[in-house]
């Protein structure tokens, strides 16, 4: 695999399901940990690290080599452990965050997930999202699914389409533990109608359920936290948007991989009115370490 044009629609279909499957693999770990005693601590940039993050991780990392040895994974993990070694990705290369919402996780909330994409030519072409506390997992190569977790194992897929702008108004997402004034101006440019506050990456999934319609994030993100469901929002008929009205390119973003503004919608017709800063700004409300139990 070179680029996404030499990767055919049923070849994808078969790479996101299996993604899926070892995402939910991944999950079972972190339900083993999930609300029981988990040794963590602080990562240099002064995000959590947990046993349960380098677990699943590992897990994952094994299952990718066997499944699909020669492609290069970019880890969460290994790459904080790397301490900002600079290797350039591959142009097909697997992004993997193997417990997005830490401290969600660690505050015994549901609102975790596991994070796999496959990315070629920029772009994810194959992503799984798993929310292993609420037993949900989508998954997309050209269409987006989503199944029940049974056993630890995605149960049978049905489609999912996100929704068009609702008559009554927007329901945007906000994340728990980070916040922004410059996603606040956004939100306020549009009808939304009520904010609700999701940990991690499963918003990406309820947008691309027909859930909710936005998810603006002006504070900063790493391309793990954001491929698996950028490429799942696409399929299911939404988009991710970057200042300027573009898609995220992945891989471009520097050893730190680090992300700008996007905002992803549920509905297209919505990307020509919002206007996101070219910058990302400062989270706040991010509560210590020390203030999770």
């Amino acid at each position: 695999m070179t680029g996404a044009v030499t990767i055919s629609g049923p070849e994808r279909e078969r790479i996101a399901a299996a993604l899926a499957e070892i995402a939910c693999a991944a999950g079972e770990i972190l339900r083993r940990y999930h609300r029981a005693p988990c040794p963590h601590a602080l990562k240099p940039d002064g995000t959590p690290w947990s046993a349960a993050d380098i677990e699943a991780e590992d897990l994952i990392v094994a299952a990718l080599a066997e499944r699909f040895p020669g492609i290069a994974v970019v880890a969460e993990e290994r790459t904080a452990r790397a301490q900002g070694a600079t290797v350039a990705p591959a142009d097909t290369f697997f992004l993997v965050d193997p417990l997005d919402g830490t401290r969600d996780f660690l505050a015994g909330t549901p609102d975790y997930s596991v994070n796999i994409a496959l990315v070629a030519g920029e772009r994810p072409v194959a992503a799984a999202l798993a929310a292993p506390g609420l037993e949900r997992v989508w998954w997309a190569g050209t269409k987006a699914v989503e199944a029940p977790v049974t056993a630890g194992r995605p149960g049978a897929g049905r489609p999912v389409h996100a929704r068009s702008v609702p008559e009554a108004g927007l329901l945007a997402l906000g994340s728990r533990r980070h916040g922004d004034a410059q996603t606040e101006t956004c939100l306020a440019a549009l009808p939304v109608m009520e904010t609700r506050q999701v940990g991690s990456a499963l918003k990406f999934g309820l947008i691309a359920a027909g859930e909710a319609d936005l998810y603006v994030r002006c504070g900063p993100t790493m391309e793990w936290d954001t491929a698996a469901g950028d490429h799942i929002v696409e399929a299911a008929g939404g988009c991710v948007v970057v200042p300027g009205g573009g898609p995220i390119r992945y891989g471009q973003h520097g050893p730190d991989h680090r992300n700008g503004p996007f905002a992803a919608l549920g509905d297209p017709s919505l990307a020509p009115r919002l206007t996101l800063p070219a910058t990302c700004g400062t989270s706040v409300g991010r509560p210590t370490l020390s203030a999770v139990p």
